[in-house]
Order: structure tokens, then sequence, then C-alpha cells
């Protein structure tokens, strides 16, 4: 009988999932839209943009196949205490194939004037994943003995430093640095994923205004953890007249997009972005799709006297 495409692939990702010790895990949330709201990876940019602001993004990878990963989060940070505090929580559930993962992380900032327009914020992240693992449906084609059902909850903290002003940013960034076991054991004869491994972030931006209508905004972040190599994110986004981001991205892992982001009024902001893989086996895995909301609960009176890029 002739196998479709996507059925070898969820054969092959459950292979990937029995056989290797340490593959990097969904945990880690891969977002193409990351430069809107840092704070899921770093925890310093909590109430740095001076408002009350609410996110929430679904990100679905390699649409068209069973199995195939896929991300949820919500976030809401705002500063407190004149604003030289910020605090937030943020909530991250990822999925591939029958393993997921539950995160909830509260977060914590107090920000430094370096000069009268440059801040530093340091940053603090707390919380917990709830892993789960569920390989029983694979039952039927391949002998499953015990163990191949759990569940585990991971404490975990991190920390962030974030500096900025209206016109850049640069980011530094180890949202986990507790490497927790993901198996019974913590012997190298683990047939699972084994290990939450530590991961570094250091991610920068800087708006160019070309003129009274465009700015130009490029962006990077680079990924380091023991389970993967360097990655890295190219970003170039184009705000046209305050109201409507056109981007485009290049990740060093043969991944291609773009992105748009509409300002439906002074408060709400909707996104979308979309990228495909280009290269080798991955470029059959078919397309990723990530929409986003933002609303801002902007109380204040006065006006703010630079435009916000960031």
């Amino acid at each position: 009988m002739e196998l479709k495409f996507s059925q070898i692939f969820s054969g092959l990702l459950f292979l990937m999932l029995l056989l290797t010790s340490n593959i990097k895990s969904q945990h880690d949330p891969m977002l193409t839209q990351y430069m809107f709201n840092p704070l899921i990876l770093n925890p310093a940019y909590a109430g740095t943009n001076g408002v009350l602001t609410a996110m929430a993004m679904s990100r679905y990878q390699w649409v068209g196949f069973e199995d195939a990963p896929s991300t949820h989060t919500f976030s809401m940070h705002t500063p407190v205490v004149s604003r030289n505090f910020g605090t937030g929580f943020s909530i991250i559930h990822d999925q591939i194939g029958p393993i997921k993962n539950t995160n909830a992380w509260l977060d914590y900032s107090y920000q430094i004037y370096l000069t009268d327009q440059t801040r530093m914020s340091l940053g603090l992240k707390g919380g917990f994943s709830f892993y789960q693992k569920d390989l029983s449906r694979y039952a039927n084609d391949i002998d499953i003995t015990d163990g191949y059902t759990d569940s585990k909850f991971l404490p975990n903290f991190g920390f962030g430093v974030h500096v900025y002003n209206h016109r850049y940013y640069v980011g530094l960034a180890a949202p986990r640095l507790i490497e927790n076991s993901m198996s019974e054991t913590d012997s190298n004869e683990s047939t699972f994923i084994s290990r939450e491994n530590r991961l570094y972030l250091l991610m920068a931006g800087y708006a160019y205004p070309l003129n009274n209508e465009l700015v130009l905004r490029p962006s990077f972040m680079l990924r380091a953890t023991e389970s993967a190599p360097f990655n890295l994110d190219l970003n170039v986004n184009l705000l046209i007249r305050d109201l409507f981001w056109v981007g485009l991205l290049y990740r060093t892992d043969n991944v291609i997009g773009g992105m748009v982001r509409y300002q439906v009024t002074q408060q709400l902001g909707l996104g979308y972005a979309f990228d495909t893989n280009f290269g080798g086996v991955s470029s059959h895995f078919g397309n990723t799709h990530e929409a986003m909301i933002i609303f801002e609960f902007d109380f204040r009176k006065e006006q703010v006297q630079n435009p916000r890029y960031f």
C-alpha cells in the first residue's frame, strides 16, 4: 500500500522521540514575531513599554501534517510604582505529537536610568512547566511496555537584562537555568527526552527613520543551548505611517518568511507571520503560520513625547 508523506512524517517523528536521548523539545518557543513581545523570552522586558499590555499568539508549524508542532502563548505585563518596577506573567503551551509542555511564569523587573533617554532593566523569571508524554496510541504499531506514559512538574527560574530607549534595544536572557531531568532516571540509557538544557538569548533591534512616514527596524536574535547548534534570526521590518508593519525573516536553519502587523486602533494591534523551510528534508514538512493579537490598556492622560518602536 502506498504511504502518504504525512504518514512517513508521523512515523519518523515517533522514532525520533523513541530513540533520541537529548532531542531539542518544543519547550523553547520558536516565535517569528518575538520582537513585538520579548517578555516570553526575557523577564527584563516587563513594564518597559509603559502601559498594561496583553498579548496572545498561536503558531502552527508544518501545517497539514498530523502531530506537527504547535505553540500557544498568552502574556500580560505592566509598570508599577512610578514605573521603576515592572511585573508580568506568561502562559505557554507547546505540543509536538504525543509530548505536551504547559509553562506558567511570573516576571519581575527593576529599571535604572543610564541617561535621560536610556534605561537598563534587570529582570527575574520564576515558574514551572508541566511535562506530559503519552505514547500509548502507538501501541498497535509497536510493542510498547511500561514507561511510555509520564508526566512531570518541573520548577525553574531565569534572568534577563534589557537596555533600551525609543531608538534601540539590546537584551540578554537565560530564561531557564535549572536543567531538570525529564525521564525516570538521569542515566544516559534513557531513551526519551532526558533534560531541559539551559537556553541563552542575545537580541537587539534599531529603529531608523527614513522620512516622516517610514521607519526601518532591523533586529536579530541569537539562541544558544547545548541541545542544538547556534540559531540566528535576522529580521527587517518597515513601519508605514505608524500604522502598518511589513517585514522579512531569515533563520539559519533554512527558514525564510514574512510578517505583517496592522495597528487597528491606538490600543489594538493584529499580526500575522508566515515562514517556510527550504533545502533538505525539512522543505517537505510544510509551512508555518502564526497569528498575534496585542492590546494596550493606556490610561495615561499625558502624551508620549517620543514614538515607541519596541
